[in-house]
Formats: C-alpha cells, sequence, structure tokens
C-alpha cells in the first residue's frame, strides 16, 4: 500500500498566500470543482463561499434542507442541485453525479474535485494549498488532517478525536495506508475518483474513498489544516446517537473492506 506523506503546513500556507508553494507548479483553479453537500446551513455556507477562490464550479448539494440554504447558495453564484435522501455520501454521489452530467453534456470533465463541509469549520483560502500537489503530479489524492493542523478549542470533540485515531489505527493494521485524519476537507483527481467507485451514502463516506485510495494504490498525500468550531449544531459528533451511528458504520467498513483484503489475499496463494 502507499505510503502516506505530509508537508510543513506553515511553510505552505506561507508560501500559498504568495501564490505558489515550493516545488508546486502554479495552479489553475478553473479546472477544480468544489462539492459542498449542505443540510440547513443557511447561517454558515455564505461565509465558506466568500472565503473560497475563484474556481471552475461549485455545486451546493442541497440535502433536504428546511431552511434557505439553496436560496443562499444561489445569491452567491453556486451551482445548485438537491439530494432529497438524507446522509453525507448521498449528497456527495448527487454532486458526482451532476459532474458525471456535466461530462455527458459536453461540458468537460474537471481536473480536481474538492470536497468541503458548508458548516465553517474549515478554511476554504487554504484550497490552492490542497490543490497544488495534484497539479504538481505530486499526488492524486491530498487529505487536509485536522490532527496535524491548529484546532480551535472545542472545534473537534474527544470522542472525534480519539475515533478518528482508532479508525487510522486499523486501516494502518490492515491497509498499510498511514493516515492521521478523516478530514472533510480533500481534493482528489477526478478520473482517479470515478475509478474509486464510490458507494456509501452517509456516515462511511470519508473512510470508503481513503481505503479504496490505498487499495487502489493512489499517491496519497496529507498536508496539516487549522480547523474552528463550526456554526451551529453538528448532525454526528454533536449528538451520542449521532457520534455512535458513525463510529459504528466507520468500523463496520473498516471491517468490511479489512476481510475482503483477507481473503483476497488468501485467493492469490499457491
Amino acid at each position: 500500500m502507499n505510503e502516506l506523506t505530509t508537508t510543513n503546513g506553515a511553510a505552505a500556507r506561507a508560501s500559498s498566500r504568495r501564490g505558489k508553494q515550493p516545488g508546486h507548479a502554479t495552479c489553475d483553479l478553473s479546472h477544480v470543482t468544489v462539492v459542498i453537500p449542505a443540510y440547513n446551513e443557511e447561517a454558515s455556507l455564505p461565509l465558506v463561499l466568500a472565503d473560497l477562490p475563484p474556481v471552475g464550479q461549485v455545486i451546493v448539494v442541497d440535502n433536504a434542507s428546511t431552511d434557505a440554504t439553496a436560496q443562499v447558495a444561489a445569491r452567491h453564484g453556486a451551482r445548485v442541485v438537491r439530494e432529497d435522501a438524507r446522509g453525507y455520501g448521498s449528497a456527495c454521489l448527487r454532486g458526482l453525479a451532476e459532474i458525471a452530467r456535466q461530462v455527458n453534456d459536453g461540458e468537460g470533465a474537471p481536473r480536481v474535485v474538492v470536497f468541503l463541509d458548508a458548516d465553517y469549520s474549515d478554511h476554504p483560502d487554504l484550497l490552492p494549498e490542497l490543490v497544488a500537489p495534484l497539479f504538481a503530479g505530486q499526488a492524486d489524492f491530498v487529505l487536509g488532517s485536522r490532527l496535524l493542523g491548529e484546532r480551535e478549542p472545542g472545534a473537534m470533540p474527544p470522542q472525534s478525536i480519539y475515533g478518528n485515531r482508532l479508525a487510522c489505527f486499523l486501516m494502518r493494521w490492515l491497509f498499510g495506508a498511514r493516515y492521521t485524519d478523516l478530514g472533510p476537507f480533500r481534493a482528489i483527481d477526478y478520473l482517479a475518483l470515478c475509478r474509486l467507485g464510490m458507494t456509501d451514502l452517509n456516515f462511511g463516506w470519508t473512510v470508503e474513498m481513503q481505503i479504496k485510495a490505498a487499495g487502489a494504490h493512489l499517491r496519497i498525500l496529507e498536508i496539516p489544516v487549522p480547523y474552528r468550531r463550526r456554526i451551529g449544531h453538528s448532525k454526528i459528533s454533536g449528538t451520542v446517537s449521532g457520534t455512535l451511528q458513525a463510529g459504528g458504520k466507520i468500523l463496520y467498513l473498516i471491517g468490511k473492506y479489512g476481510w475482503q483484503a483477507w481473503r483476497a489475499k488468501l485467493a492469490a496463494r499457491p
């Protein structure tokens, strides 16, 4: 499996503010599509969209919101699509389906897809830092690690920190994938993403992508990113039931793909 590498976050951030990173080519962000799943994020979404640098396209997936999320996104110039089936993975898959529709209609495929949460916990202005290694040909998948970066007090509750560490330990043990986080702020080569065959409809989306990326031998890079307290109440870590459901699904997927990998190794033995 791939060895995951990291970069010095402070140095990279300073360089990105000058427009380039050490050893990285200048990014053409017109070839980047950003997918933002959103459920009742009318308060935070304007801040996210305002901080994003100009990119080729922003797709906000309105995941059956009951507030003005869709209207806010449209006012800020995003392409809005609706997904009535609730779930983080469902919303991400709807965003990918919209990209595929555009490609089929001859609009052209993005080079890079970035996934970003709508709650303003991530720093959208750091998108150039996240995508630079892909444009430089140094990586196929770049993950922003909150556990390597600076976290605002209270941004990640203890159960989230320990849950992420457990999941990453299990992925290293079972798949040889050296991750430190399951962070939502991530960038991936579009064609490589299509080959992964993503399917999870809810809490397992991030870990599924990381397991499949390692199994596909993608070049994986992890960079530190800062993380702040989200605006509003977390639908996952903010409740006991959400935490248990997310944790259970993540552990289930790790076990499922670990079992499949073990069976494949047995089948390959002479």
